[in-house]
């Protein structure tokens, strides 16, 4: 039998799947002290480079896995993320460790509490890593909005992770955490586990509970899962959901055994293909990844639908005024005075307003702030935010119909695959419209999943997205294990 170090080191460069990982920290083959500290040598040698990392909670980390190493040498039951290394995104908060949301106007700030999902893992047996690099207030489609610098995606570093977790979606896809949380507002999950080639998950509205969430869009927000394969995304959605008496937009559904659901077989699942999401601006490489994971779902036993979603052309505009009006409301909170950055350059009370905010919020904030301020203002409520919400109305409405004679929808993640570093952040239309494909789920509250299905003739990944109806993940995770499998994964 291997050393300690050895078998910790193997594990370090070869990614098992949690339950692997888990049995050979039950049976006492590996120590979950040892892998922690592989994994913070890794961290140490690779983060510079991918700036993955924005903070590391070593003591908290190496402490918990102390704990798991104990109870399986005394037999005790693990939890189900045993002695796993996880990563949280920025926006959720950790106790005793610093809370940035990617922004200069929460420099300093730590919170004394944990987020409801940050404490669910924890307890599940998880070994929490540290804090990872996300877009400013998770308002990006690149992580190049972060003020702590971007992102590179491990596939290849001069093109973009995708955003806004992109570095949650870098830091599984190089091997810097098993799993990381992440949030989704329009995308923000989906897209860039599409660009690093990895499994990322929007659930349901409501079925993982945002307390402890920095909030960029409250009524858009949703937390979620990213892992190396589906089954591992399925676990960690299964620890992470539920109701939570401290978010009264959590729901009191019960949370079925999402990994036990993607064993279930797909014959016979009845698949909706989009016209809408094949039409002009999608690349032909995404597009023939996509039809050969059609194809394969085809083999597997599912009947292909063709269908229609034509309001999906308004989705973009109603996004982009909800979204920024509810970011104007939430981040009027930050104002220099109770926590984080203060401007040292103020007179005056209302100057001190003026400066802590031009200084800390970067330039995709101050103008998302800007448009939903304009959005909600006296004159243009009715014209722009409430027009919005008529619509939002109309897209749901659209996806139950189409839900009444299909079991999922499966579309492109993105029309691109990952761009070069700066390409579009001179050019903020371009880069809302990569989220083409994402927002409308994100404004139907319904649940989505993104799982890899090819490559470009350059290597990069290409993603399908995996839609199901409220609450209906089991379904998704099926669906995408199903286009996992084809592949040989």
């Amino acid at each position: 039998m291997q050393s300690d170090a050895k078998t910790t080191e193997s594990l370090v460069e070869l990614p098992k799947t949690l339950a692997e990982t888990r049995s050979a920290i039950a049976s006492g083959e590996v120590k979950a002290v040892d892998l922690a500290e592989g994994y913070y040598r890794r961290i140490e040698k690779k983060n510079p480079s991918l700036n993955v990392y924005l903070s590391l909670t070593r003591e908290r980390a190496l402490e918990q896995a102390g704990r798991v190493d104990a109870a399986a040498a005394k037999g005790d039951s693990l939890g189900p993320l045993a002695g796993i290394p996880v990563g949280i995104k920025d926006v959720l908060v950790m106790k005793g460790a610093p809370a940035t949301a990617g922004s200069k106007i929460l420099q300093g700030y730590e919170p004394p509490y944990d987020a409801t999902a940050v404490s669910r893992l924890e307890a599940a047996g998880a070994v929490l890593l540290g804090k990872i690099n996300c877009d400013e207030f998770a308002m990006g489609s690149s992580n190049e909005n972060s003020a702590y610098g971007p992102v590179r995606n491990p596939v290849d570093p001069e093109c973009v992770p995708g955003g806004s977790s992109g570095g949650s979606a870098a830091a599984v896809a190089s091997n810097l955490a098993v799993a990381t949380l992440g949030t989704d507002t329009g995308g923000s999950i989906r897209q860039p586990a599409s660009f690093c080639g990895v499994v990322g998950v929007l659930p349901t509205y409501g079925r993982v509970s945002r307390y402890g969430l920095i909030a960029f869009a409250s009524s858009l927000d949703r937390v979620g899962p990213f892992a190396s394969n589906v089954k591992d995304a399925a676990t960690l959605l299964g620890v992470i959901a539920g109701h939570d008496p401290r978010d009264a937009t959590s729901s009191p559904a019960p949370v079925p055994d999402y990994a036990a659901e993607i064993d279930k077989p797909v014959e016979g699942l009845r698949i909706g293909v989009p016209a809408e999401y094949f039409a002009e601006g999608l690349d032909d490489e995404v597009r023939a990844s996509i039809e050969a994971g059609i194809d394969s779902l085809r083999a597997s036993g599912c009947t292909i639908q063709a269908i229609s979603l034509p309001k999906t052309r308004y989705a973009i505009p109603t996004y982009y005024l909800l979204a920024t009006a509810e970011a104007s409301a939430n981040l009027a909170r930050f104002d220099g005075v109770r926590y984080g950055y203060r401007s040292a350059s103020s007179a005056t009370l209302a100057e001190m307003y003026r400066h802590s905010r031009d200084e800390g919020f970067g330039a995709e904030v101050k103008r998302r702030i800007l448009l939903g301020t304009y959005a909600l203002s006296a004159g243009y409520y009715d014209a722009y935010y409430l027009k919005a919400q008529q619509v939002r109305r109309l897209l749901a409405e659209e996806f139950l119909h189409a839900f009444a004679g299909v079991d999922a929808i499966v579309t492109p993640t993105s029309p691109i695959p990952a761009f070069k570093l700066g390409e579009k952040s001179g050019d903020p239309l371009a880069m809302y419209l990569a989220d083409i494909y994402t927002v409308t789920a994100s404004l139907a509250g319904i649940c989505g999943v993104s799982v890899p299905c090819g490559t470009t003739k350059a290597g990069l990944p290409v993603g399908m997205q995996v839609l199901a109806g409220h609450m209906q993940e089991g379904t998704a995770f099926r669906v995408a294990r199903a286009v996992e499998a084809a592949q040989g994964r």
